[in-house]
């Protein structure tokens, strides 16, 4: 079975990157789960703390973009973290590609972001946490 992913990539203002990211951790990926969207990785980049990527799969490109329509014009996501974190973006990059299902839990790896929730507080450090 193939999935499609999703591929975010973020370049954030400069400085914004450890804000952003707890944001994601604490308040964009719980409510991302809670509305049944399947988050498989979320992370500052090594590289520079100003670039970020989400990656979320889904059943098929047309479910991807009903499940997203839904989640984005709700009030959860609208009176939520929505300005936040728009604030910090600079500019996404998005690409969208297919993968077997093995591959998604392979790159879900050890931060476990499994769509029942996340493991605990710290399922996704800070870029200089790793």
């Amino acid at each position: 079975m193939s999935r499609t992913v999703e591929i975010l990539q973020y370049t954030l203002h400069s400085g914004s990157g450890d804000g952003f990211h707890r944001i994601m951790r604490d308040i964009s990926v719980p409510l991302h789960q809670r509305h049944g969207i399947d988050v498989v990785w979320s992370a500052q980049s090594l590289h520079d703390p100003d670039c970020y990527i989400l990656v979320r799969t889904f059943d098929s490109p047309e479910r991807m973009s009903a499940v997203l329509d839904a989640f984005y014009a709700g009030d959860d996501w609208r009176s939520g973290p929505r300005e936040d974190i728009i604030r910090c973006i600079d500019s996404c990059i998005k690409t969208v590609i297919r993968l077997p299902a093995e591959s998604v839990e392979k790159l879900r790896g050890k931060h476990n972001l499994s769509p029942s929730g996340l493991k605990g507080n710290n399922a996704l450090p800070l870029a200089g946490e790793y």
